[in-house]
């Protein structure tokens, strides 16, 4: 369909202007109800908005792959929920937002995660960024909504939390979260609502469209954002005079609601949200302040319509109505299209000439910039793709010397300075910059519009911003690491500190311990210790008796080493029978035996030595000690040397010990050869000696008054309570024998 046939006819135009002057004269009765004001400055650009408008809202078919930014506002990057290769459902979130200034990212349809990586997006600077790249299946198949039936009803933290997990931002404007919009810091009172219909920028009539297509689901939204503000005094719904059809949908929408549709004058920049707010209220944003600092909120109305959706519907932000224009279009309109489209896509859909294409704007001509990369997508900001030939949108001029007209500070709406900034941009002076207000520039283009030198003006301004936002981010990472150095001195200075503390507490007690140690030497608890000690000390003689003699460690070892041979044999006799499946297993298994046989080999080689080595102590011992026990010829004896000492005491020790064994042996056998009644008799003649023990120890403990003297008690219960059972046995033994 060409162009020709979407002009509009002259009943049309007619009826048109008709309607225009009937909004402007309604709206000329409002604005002195409402005090419409004026701002400083503004142009009046060829507005070029009826190319797109003379036919509805359309769609194109969806691309196979959408390129979804992990970063379409405002705030921080989102973080992948997702990884390679998942399925994913249109409307399901595939990225968390990272902090309270982010939103969260959803799948714009259907289909498979095949990349997770940097790509082209739309940028001023032309930079790649974090984005998932869905590869569609074709099917749009919903991920489950869950719609809000009654919002009043609803507490307002819930709203917002539905609000900022269906990843709403400004679609007007930077994309500033919504949900945090909603929400002011310090808890402002808001007394005002405006929604902003305005949409000056040339070329661009999104908002214009969806005013007058989808003005229900609008004020739906309005009524939402309103109950969100605790229902502020006033809601205004500002349009410019030169959108009569809009105008005239919103006031029916509206109509039953205290909501004002309030039309005033078409001038550029009027949407700027500072501008507005001076426009409808009269009331000036203080410097780089924010509405809410004047008790105002501003949306916009696609913003508004996307809030609808999420909290009536449960849709996520995922499509948007974008305007598609340019002499380079075959068919120029505005399409609502699914986030994640590529612009060359859309391009493709609308008859590209790439002859008489001159570049692609995202955006429009005068606060719009070009991208190199139309595989860039459309994000949740694109409100226009323009593409325009030589003739439509000529190159700028060479840029020459400024002449100092003062023009540019004419025409700017936030009253600065343009060429006094400009002066310090170049200079690179950011203290002239801030002090003249730097960023209260909205860049709208207004003072390169009209500079006769054809300066770059908003260039400069937005190189100067980011260099001044990039030296305050490294300064305060610079005060965040000296913050950091300084709290870590002080915390190893306390901690010394305490160390040493700790310390001489430390100290201080352990002399207070030797002193009371020292003065109750004596006392019965220090006895009650030593005796404990000697109980200890003896158990360890005992286990240190029964260690095994070096003849049977040798006899161990001579075992140990039968074994491991005989384990050797074995597995090389398998390893002979097997076949090629078994072999390396049994080569292992071979390897292993064969280290072990070697241990085996070793310790009993050890044992050998270790048993010949006793014998010789043995003798050495018996030999140093009748040498120290004879004299010599002479009348006086010879002293031992030290090495003597030692061997006569391992020799003492070695002697004990063997005696100890014998005597244990012996008893042992003539226990063996007593029969029952002589074993009970002996167990009681042993119980009888432990019971005068223990009865001889308590008194002596009564006498000392022994702390210990209640364990004392205790275990003589014991032993007598155990010889009466062994002497209850005992004559039970004599009565049967008599029976």
């Amino acid at each position: 369909m060409s162009q020709v046939e979407h002009r509009t006819s002259a009943e049309e135009r007619r009826a048109a202007r008709e309607a225009h002057l009937i909004a402007s004269e309604k709206a000329r009765d409002l604005s002195r109800e409402l005090k419409i004001n004026d701002f400083h400055g503004g142009v009046h650009p060829p507005e070029n908005k009826h190319q797109s408008t003379g036919e509805p809202i359309g769609h194109i078919p969806l691309a196979e792959d959408l390129i979804v930014p992990l970063n379409q506002h405002i705030g921080g990057t989102a973080i992948p929920l997702v990884k390679l290769g998942d399925n994913v459902l249109k409307g399901q979130k595939i990225a968390e937002a990272d902090g309270p200034v982010s939103c969260p990212v959803h799948a714009p349809s259907s289909g498979k995660v095949v990349a997770i990586e940097p790509m082209a997006v739309p940028h001023p600077s032309g930079m790649a960024a974090d984005c998932i790249q869905i590869r569609t299946d074709g099917r749009d198949q919903w991920y489950p909504l869950e719609p809000v039936e009654d919002f009043r009803r609803v507490e307002i933290d819930t709203l917002l939390e539905k609000i900022r997990d269906c990843g709403i931002a400004g679609m007007g404007g930077a994309g500033f979260p919504t949900a945090v919009k909603l929400a002011p810091r310090g808890g402002a009172e808001i007394d005002t609502l405006i929604i902003n219909g305005t949409e000056c920028e040339p070329y661009i009539t999104a908002d214009d469209m969806l005013m007058r297509e989808r003005a229900e689901e609008i004020i739906g939204g309005v009524e939402i954002l309103a109950h969100l503000l605790d229902e502020p005094e006033r809601v205004l719904i500002g349009i410019e005079d030169n959108k009569p059809e809009a105008i005239a949908a919103m006031k029916k929408a509206a109509e039953g609601t205290r909501f004002h549709v309030v039309v005033f004058p078409t001038k550029y920049p009027s949407g700027g949200e500072k501008q507005l707010i001076e426009i409808l209220t009269g009331r000036e944003v203080p410097n780089e302040g924010l509405p809410a600092n004047v008790g105002i909120v501003c949306q916009n109305v696609g913003t508004a319509r996307a809030v609808y959706r999420a909290i009536t519907h449960g849709e996520p932000l995922i499509s948007r109505v974008t305007t598609v224009v340019g002499e380079a279009l075959a068919h120029q309109r505005n399409i609502e299209v699914p986030l994640g489209t590529p612009i060359r896509h859309i391009l493709e859909h609308h008859g590209v000439d790439r002859k008489q294409l001159q570049r692609v704007v995202i955006g429009g001509p005068m606060m719009g910039y070009t991208i190199d990369d139309d595989r860039a997508p459309v994000v949740k900001t694109t409100n226009c793709i323009l593409a325009p030939t030589d003739q439509e949108l000529p190159p700028p001029p060479p840029a020459q010397a400024c002449i100092r007209c003062g023009l540019c500070a004419e025409v700017c709406p936030a009253s600065l300075l343009p060429q006094q900034l400009y002066w310090y941009a170049r200079a690179d002076d950011r203290e002239k910059l801030q002090a003249y207000n730097l960023f209260d520039c909205i860049e709208c283009g207004a003072c390169s519009y009209v500079c006769p030198s054809s300066i770059p003006l908003v260039q400069y301004y937005r190189a100067a911003k980011g260099d001044i936002r990039e030296a305050r981010l490294e300064k305060e990472k610079a005060d965040r690491a000296r913050e950091r150095f300084e709290y870590r001195k002080l915390r190893l200075e306390k901690a010394e500190k305490e160390k040493e503390a700790k310390r001489l507490a430390r100290k201080k007690a352990a002399e207070e311990a030797r002193k009371k140690r020292e003065q109750n030497a004596n006392s019965p608890e220090a006895q009650a210790a030593k005796q404990e000690s000697d109980v200890v000390a003896a158990a360890l003689a005992r286990v240190k008796a029964k260690q095994a003699s070096p003849e049977q460690q040798l006899a161990r070892a001579q075992r140990s080493l039968t074994s491991a041979e005989h384990r050797v044999e074995r597995i090389q006799k398998k390893l002979a029978e097997s076949d090629e499946n078994q072999r390396a297993q049994l080569e292992a298994q071979l390897k292993t035996a064969e280290l072990k046989r070697q241990e085996a080999r070793d310790k009993l080689k050890d044992a050998e030595q270790q048993a010949a080595t006793a014998p010789a102590a043995e003798s050495t011992q018996e030999s140093a000690k009748e040498s120290a026990q004879a004299p010599a010829n002479n009348d006086k004896p010879a002293e031992p040397s030290v090495t003597e000492d030692k061997l006569t005491v391992a020799g003492a020790s070695s002697s004990a010990a063997n005696a100890a064994i014998e005597k244990a042996k012996a008893a042992a056998a003539a226990r063996a050869s007593m029969s029952p009644q002589e074993k009970l008799a002996a167990e009681i003649e042993a119980l009888k000696k432990r019971v005068e023990k223990a009865e001889a120890r308590l008194e002596k403990a009564r006498s000392e008054d022994d702390a210990n003297m209640a364990a004392f008690e205790t275990a003589l219960h014991k032993m007598q309570d155990k010889l009466q059972e062994k002497l209850a046995a005992q004559q039970s033994q004599s009565g049967n024998a008599d029976r």
